[in-house]
């Protein structure tokens, strides 16, 4: 699971494996060591109506309702976005991205852009 913060908005961002164990178990989170301190992230399913989040004792935790967490993961449905006030709130599959990176995306969702680039490019090819 990956994080992105910029300014009020926080985002993860689930690779296929992820979403199956958030399917299965409800919850998923993650750590980065910071030398004498330890920060968390988490995504776990509620009862509540739309995605909130809580930041306690260096944990970030979004909480996505039963129901958006159920057509989530058993569609194709990219992700689910809420306002919590002034913190804007997201929950996406990970896509692979279309230029190269050393980053490991194998778990990753084929990128639905890949296609249409790819028909682009055989289109402006020269034989």
């Amino acid at each position: 699971m990956k994080i992105r913060i910029k300014g009020d908005s926080v985002r993860y961002r689930l690779t296929k494996p992820e979403v199956e164990r958030f399917a299965n178990e409800g919850v998923i989170k993650e750590v980065t060591h910071f030398n004498n301190r330890v920060f968390t992230y988490v995504l776990q399913r509620t009862d509540d109506n739309v995605i909130t989040a809580a930041y306690n004792l260096d944990t970030i935790t979004l909480y996505m309702p039963d129901a958006m967490a159920n057509e989530w993961t058993k569609t194709e449905r990219v992700g689910f976005e809420n306002a919590s006030g002034k913190l804007n709130l997201y929950i996406e599959k990970d896509f692979k991205c279309l230029d190269n990176v050393a980053e490991d995306q194998s778990d990753n969702y084929p990128n639905p852009l890949a296609v249409q680039r790819h028909e682009h490019d055989k289109g402006t090819s020269k034989s």
